[in-house]
């Protein structure tokens, strides 16, 4: 098929231009041969046949270059696409997350394990939300890493305001949820990082919230950065939703579990539509062709009138 097909009207011209070579009935003129052979030949169909050849390969020239504008085009094959996934990290920084964790604190930690968890999840969306008692949006969804790593240093434990120094998870959670819901494309994914318990989950809260997290299609991860094993309400908020809690005792515990989340919610292909896509090279390869034959004729079988 073609996307300018009312251009293929000016194939006429040199379909015209080819009956008229093959058809002419013009006066015959002497050709101007040096040898007794040739003249022979001249005289003959075979030498009338490859001078007709010869004039209509110009013609057969301007055929193609409108076949060209009239930009030919054909379906490819379906191609599959990466499924996005919007993954929202909600991430403590309160006071308790200076706590030694490893080389570092448990907020060095955290962080560094989510940078390592962006390498291999290339092509997701990716959000930041770190809380306290408040919270606050600090990297909107982007497929962009560099977002986070610059983030790092900005909102430590030591840095935050007076009002962060607590910890209220239902609401960070519900604030994030609200981000992931604003997305209407990719699944939703929200991984939570905490070393504590607050009162907002408690006495069933976390079963309604983990319900409504459910009806919005987000599963949440739980990652427990303490010594002690995560707190029922978190262990039930995550799993109601479809996903897990983890308990890292160390940093390479820590990583493991970013490898675990990452197994657990691989990355599906979409299959794609076929699509229309330009079909050139045939009509350049023949064009090419008939250009080199052409040239080819110029050198000596060619139409003279004297």
């Amino acid at each position: 098929m073609f996307a300018r097909p009312w251009l293929l009207l000016l194939l006429a011209l040199p379909v015209l231009h080819i009956y008229w070579v093959w058809q002419r009935q013009s006066g015959r003129f002497a050709m101007p041969f040096d040898s007794d052979g040739a003249r022979r030949m001249g005289s003959g169909r075979l030498m009338r046949m490859l001078l007709g050849v010869g004039e209509s390969l110009p013609a057969l020239l301007v055929a193609t270059a409108v076949l060209l504008l009239a930009l030919p085009q054909e379906l490819a094959a379906p191609r599959q696409k990466r499924a996005l996934t919007n993954i929202q990290f909600v991430v403590d920084i309160s006071g308790s997350m200076t706590a030694k964790f490893g080389k570092g604190s448990r907020y060095d930690a955290s962080m560094q394990a989510i940078s390592d968890f962006l390498d291999y999840r290339s092509g997701d969306s990716f959000g930041l939300t770190f809380f306290g008692n408040n919270y606050i949006h600090w990297v909107p969804l982007t497929s962009d890493p560099s977002a986070f790593r610059n983030a790092v240093p900005f909102m430590r434990p030591e840095n935050a305001p007076p009002h962060f120094g607590g910890t209220e998870i239902g609401k960070a959670v519900l604030g994030a949820r609200e981000v992931l819901t604003s997305r209407e494309q990719g699944d939703r994914m929200m991984i939570l990082i905490t070393d504590g318990m607050s009162g907002d989950i408690r006495n069933g809260a976390e079963m309604e919230l983990a319900k409504r997290l459910r009806r919005d299609g987000i599963k949440l991860f739980a990652v427990n950065i303490q010594e002690r094993e995560a707190p029922g309400e978190i262990v039930n908020l995550a799993r109601m939703t479809g996903g897990e809690v983890f308990n890292p005792g160390d940093e390479q515990g820590l990583r493991q579990v970013f490898e675990a989340i990452d197994e657990m919610t691989k990355t599906e292909l979409e299959q794609g539509t076929a699509e229309l896509v330009d079909w050139f090279w045939p009509f350049c390869v023949g064009g090419l062709g008939v250009l080199t034959v052409y040239v080819l004729f110029l050198f000596g079988w060619r139409y003279t009138p004297w």
